[in-house]
């Protein structure tokens, strides 16, 4: 089985599994705490009026926040699983959710095809799979970009990995919503804080603004206090001016 399949499967076991509920996994923080914080980041560069896609949605709580500042919102995800939880969770039909993997360039480009240019939200994803899906992705991000859609990114930084394993070195062992999520096969990924934008640069885009933000998770720590992760974020596009 290729390492590709083996991530798809495990992604798809851990939303299977995972407790129902807000907060019950590790990421799905309240949107106060997330887009809430990204939004201002990314309003200034981008048109509100063009649709928006969160792009590994979940179970689609940031969907939802951002689908109330933006023409339309599409969650996609490669789990079914995900996406199910998402329309479940989305009882007053705000956003709209598709099972997508965005490795595809078929399906992205039928998406682009039918929403036309888009802003686009990246959260947390990019680190969690492989470098050559990580360039195919961003190139499919450019694609749903076009030539008026701008990109949100946030990553967590690469000394993140070292908190993660510390915690879950620790001797009560990992927190349980981490413990969670390594019990799937899923891991940080080695991931370099440049290579980021390094490959938006190289596929065209442009930086307009970035920095640095704690990641919040849902989860806490031995001495009682919320687990943050250091995180990157970067706002681009394909004719973003440089800020």
């Amino acid at each position: 089985m290729s390492a590709t399949n083996r991530n798809l499967q495990a992604w798809e076991s851990f939303w299977r599994d995972a407790p129902a509920g807000a907060g019950q996994v590790i990421w799905d923080a309240d949107p106060s705490e997330t887009a809430g914080l990204h939004l201002p980041l990314l309003a200034g560069h981008a048109d509100a009026a063009l649709p928006l896609v969160d792009l590994g949605c979940g179970n689609g709580t940031q969907t939802r926040y951002l689908a109330g500042h933006f023409g339309r919102a599409v969650g996609i995800d490669s789990s079914a699983a995900a996406i199910s939880r998402a329309r479940a969770e989305d009882a007053d039909g705000v956003a709209e959710f598709r099972q997508m993997n965005a490795v595809d360039g078929a399906a992205v480009g039928a998406l682009h095809a039918e929403l036309g240019d888009s802003n686009v939200y990246v959260r947390g994803v990019l680190h969690q799979c492989a470098a050559d899906e990580r360039a195919r992705i961003v190139a499919n991000v450019v694609r749903l970009l076009g030539a008026r859609g701008r990109l949100f990114v946030v990553e967590p930084a690469a000394s993140a990995k070292e908190l993660l394993r510390a915690l879950a070195q620790g001797p009560a062992g990992p927190p349980a919503k981490l413990l969670a999520v390594f019990s799937h096969g899923l891991t940080p990924g080695e991931m370099p804080d440049v290579e980021v934008p390094g490959l938006l640069r190289s596929h065209g885009l442009r930086i307009a603004a970035s920095g640095q933000l704690p990641l919040t998770t849902t989860e806490y720590g031995p001495d009682g206090s919320r687990i943050e992760l250091p995180s990157h974020w970067v706002v681009a596009g394909p004719d973003a001016e440089v800020g």
